[in-house]
C-alpha cells in the first residue's frame, strides 16, 4: 500500500471513529418538544403539580401517553421505551419513581451546562406528562413480565 492510500485509509478510520463518538449526540438534534391532546381524561389542577399518577392503569391515558412518548420521547429514550443507550431506560421505572420522573419532565436535565433533555414544563400540561407515565407503567409491567390487566384493574377500582 503507498503512502497516499494509507494516508486516506488512516483518514477514513479516523473519521467513523469520530462519528461513533459523537454520532449518538448529535442524533438528539435541535429537537422541538411537540403538545399532545389529553381529550377524555379527568382534568387536573394546573397550579397544584401532582406527586403520584393519577391515571396508572387508565386505558386512555395509555393510549394518549404511547402517543405522547412516540413525538416527544422515543428519539432519545427508544421505541416503546426501549433505550438504545442514549438515555435511561424508562421501562426500569417502577410506581415508586412517580415524583422523580415528573421532576426530570417538568425541568429536563442539566449536567456541566449541557441540555440533556428539555424541560416540558410550559409545553406539555400535567395530564399529558401522566399520561406519559401511565404509558411507561404499561411497558415497566411488561418489562417484568407481569400481566398488564392487573394495572388496568388498579384504575378501574378507583373508579
Amino acid at each position: 500500500m503507498n503512502r497516499t492510500n494509507r494516508r486516506a485509509l488512516t483518514v477514513a478510520i479516523g473519521a467513523s471513529a469520530l462519528w461513533l463518538a459523537v454520532g449518538p449526540a448529535w442524533a438528539h438534534g435541535d429537537v422541538v418538544p411537540q403538545a399532545v391532546a389529553t381529550d377524555g381524561l379527568e382534568p387536573l389542577a394546573a397550579d397544584a403539580w401532582l406527586d403520584e399518577n393519577p391515571y396508572r392503569g387508565n386505558r386512555q391515558a395509555i393510549e394518549i401517553g404511547a402517543s405522547a412518548y412516540g413525538q416527544n420521547c422515543a428519539r432519545c429514550h427508544g421505541l416503546d421505551a426501549v433505550s438504545g443507550g442514549i438515555a435511561p431506560d424508562l421501562r426500569e421505572l417502577g410506581p415508586e419513581y412517580d415524583d422523580y420522573f415528573i421532576g426530570k419532565v417538568r425541568s429536563g436535565v442539566q449536567r456541566n451546562g449541557m441540555t440533556y433533555m428539555p424541560a416540558f414544563e410550559g409545553v406539555l400540561d400535567q395530564e399529558a406528562m401522566w399520561a406519559i407515565r401511565a404509558y411507561l407503567d404499561k411497558r415497566h409491567y411488561e418489562y417484568n413480565d407481569k400481566d398488564p390487566a392487573a394495572l388496568y384493574e388498579q384504575a378501574e377500582g378507583r373508579g
